[in-house]
């Protein structure tokens, strides 16, 4: 037993050794260089340059799109307008359309439409907006921390 032990231990430091051997040169090249791995300065810029280039070209292609419909929204050029809608579920929406002179309440559900009801043009009274737009809230906040101190 102690014979096989032995072997096995002579083995594994054998191994040990033979793997130290191999891969010293690698170790010693990379501290003798002082580098640490990693990217360049130089390709950090490029990258930064290459998503400035990009985000540039999407942002003018918007707007050559906005000057292009001429200021308009998207969804409201043509002979159809939504003028308001409302989410039941996650999938099934109710949606006012308007139609020339008439509105047309149409019910969405995944893989169908349906009209629902069909009325004449008419107004919406004005809607009580109980939520803040961001910025008035921020400053109520702002407000009432300042009060404090």
């Amino acid at each position: 037993m102690t014979r096989l032990n032995f072997c096995s231990n002579l083995r594994t430091k054998g191994f040990i050794s033979l793997v130290l051997f191999v891969f010293s040169d690698a170790l010693f090249a990379q501290t003798a260089t002082g580098e640490s791995p990693g990217v360049s300065n130089a390709a950090i810029l490029q990258m930064l340059l290459s998503l400035t280039l990009i985000l540039g070209l999407l942002f003018a292609g918007a707007y050559l799109l906005r000057r292009i419909n001429g200021g308009k929204n998207f969804s409201q050029t043509g002979v159809l307008k939504v003028v308001g809608g409302l989410m039941i579920s996650a999938r099934e929406r109710i949606v006012l359309i308007e139609v020339g002179e008439s509105w047309i309440v149409v019910g969405i559900v995944p893989g169908q439409i349906k009209t629902l009801h069909t009325l004449p043009k008419g107004t919406l009274p004005p809607s009580v907006n109980t939520e803040m737009p961001f910025g008035q809230w921020l400053k109520q906040i702002t407000d009432r921390h300042n009060e404090k101190q």
